[in-house]
């Protein structure tokens, strides 16, 4: 098989995006009691105090559909070239570091907020490797 390196490069980002939305989210659904009270502490000083309950079945949603379509992508991208999932799931990576970053800037915890800064230019460029 004829291999490009955008095609390289789209199989690390989506394994990369794949590892870490997959993580992230089950770990939520595992530790449900110990996140939410976590996300409750987090915001009990904003506006998203009483969202919580909403926002976070919302995330995680994202971040396990981000990490599904992301390892779906792969094999699909090795056996037909095939990149929509993979683009998909970049796109809503790249959506869920944004509700996180937004939240982080809400809760004023600058530096969990700064953290996510690379996370969302990797995913970024993970999408544009799905869009040249």
């Amino acid at each position: 098989m004829d291999f490009s390196a955008t095609a390289y490069m789209q199989v690390l980002f989506s394994s990369f995006t794949a590892i870490l939305f997959l993580q992230s989210g089950i770990d939520k659904v595992l530790n449900w009691s110990d996140e939410k009270s976590f996300y409750n502490q987090h915001f009990e000083k904003t506006f998203l105090r009483n969202m919580v309950f909403l926002l976070m079945p919302i995330i995680t949603c994202i971040e396990l559909a981000a990490g599904i379509l992301s390892a779906l992508s792969i094999p699909l991208l090795l056996i037909n070239g095939s990149s929509a999932l993979g683009c998909w799931g970049m796109l809503l990576a790249c959506f869920a570091i944004l509700m996180l970053f937004f939240g982080q800037r809400v809760a004023k915890d600058y530096a969990g907020a700064a953290t996510l800064v690379p996370y969302f230019l990797c995913s970024a460029a993970g999408l544009y490797f799905y869009v040249i």
